[in-house]
C-alpha cells in the first residue's frame, strides 16, 4: 500500500548503451502501484542536452517527482535534480558527482571496471560497448538471449567530459542502490558515493543491469523512495 502523501510520480532516466526501454519491467511494477511513470529517452550526446530534456520531462510532471538514474543517468539527475519538485533522487548503480567533478575524475578514483575495457569510439565520436563482450560485462546475470537483444539495441554514447555545477543530493533526499558485480561501475567507487551523499543504501548482488535483472527490488526501492520523500505543491501541467 502506498502512503497517502507519497509522491505519485517517477521519472527514470537511463544510462549509455541503452535507452529508456531498458526500464520496462520496473515501470510495470511502479504501474501496478499506483505510480506515474515517465522513462527519459536521453540523446546521451551531451551532459548540457541530457540535462535539458531530464529537466523538460519533470517540468511535465503534476506535482512532486522522485528521479532515478542509471550509471550516467546518476550524474543527470545530479544536475537535474535540482528542479523545484524533485522531492527525492534514486541512483541505480550510478555516478553521482560533486561539485567541480567529472565522470573521469570519479572513473579514476578506484580501479576502472573491467567493462571499459570493451569499449571502443566510432569515426563520429560515440562510443559503444563490443557487442560480443556487452552480456558479460553489462548484463552478466540476465539470460544471455536476453542480453544479446540489449546488445543489439544499445544506445552509443558522447562521453561528455563537462563538470557537475551544483550537485541537487546535496539538497535533496538520495537513495543509492549498489550492484555489487558490477563490471561497469566498481562497487567500491559506488559505496564511497552513496557513503559521501549520505543515501539511504541497499546492496544487490547484481550486474550493471539491475533494472533487468532485479526488477522487483529496484521498483522497491524507488517506491521506498516516493513513500519517504516528501510531497510538495506544484503547479507544473502538462502542455
Amino acid at each position: 500500500m502506498r502512503a497517502n502523501n507519497a509522491v505519485k510520480n517517477v521519472v527514470l532516466v537511463h544510462g549509455p548503451f541503452a535507452d529508456g526501454s531498458i526500464w520496462r519491467k520496473v515501470i510495470s511494477r511502479l504501474q501496478e502501484g499506483g505510480y506515474y511513470v515517465t522513462a527519459v529517452q536521453l540523446p546521451l550526446t551531451s551532459l548540457k542536452e541530457d540535462v535539458a530534456i531530464t529537466r523538460h520531462i519533470v517540468s511535465m510532471q503534476h506535482g512532486s517527482v522522485i528521479l532515478v538514474g542509471h550509471s550516467y543517468g546518476g550524474a543527470v539527475i545530479t544536475e537535474a535534480g535540482d528542479e523545484a519538485n524533485v522531492a527525492g533522487l534514486v541512483y541505480i548503480a550510478a555516478f553521482a558527482p560533486d561539485e567541480g567533478e567529472t565522470l573521469g575524475d570519479l572513473i579514476h578514483r578506484y580501479a576502472t571496471a573491467p567493462g571499459f575495457g570493451h569499449l571502443r569510439t566510432d569515426d563520429h565520436g560515440f562510443t559503444w560497448i563490443v557487442t560480443e563482450a556487452f552480456p558479460q560485462y553489462f548484463a552478466g546475470d540476465i539470460p544471455d538471449a536476453e542480453a544479446r537483444v540489449l546488445a543489439a539495441v544499445q544506445h552509443p554514447w558522447k562521453v561528455p567530459g563537462n563538470r557537475i555545477v551544483q550537485p541537487s543530493w546535496r539538497s535533496k533526499p538520495s537513495w543509492f542502490q549498489i550492484s555489487e558485480d558490477d563490471l561497469m561501475i566498481n562497487p567500491d567507487l559506488q559505496r564511497f558515493l552513496s557513503q559521501r551523499m549520505g543515501a539511504k543504501t541497499t546492496s544487490l548482488v547484481s550486474s550493471h543491469a539491475a533494472m533487468v535483472s532485479h526488477p522487483e527490488e529496484t521498483a522497491q526501492c524507488i517506491i521506498e523512495a516516493a513513500q519517504s520523500a516528501q510531497t510538495k505543491k506544484s503547479t507544473r501541467r502538462t502542455p
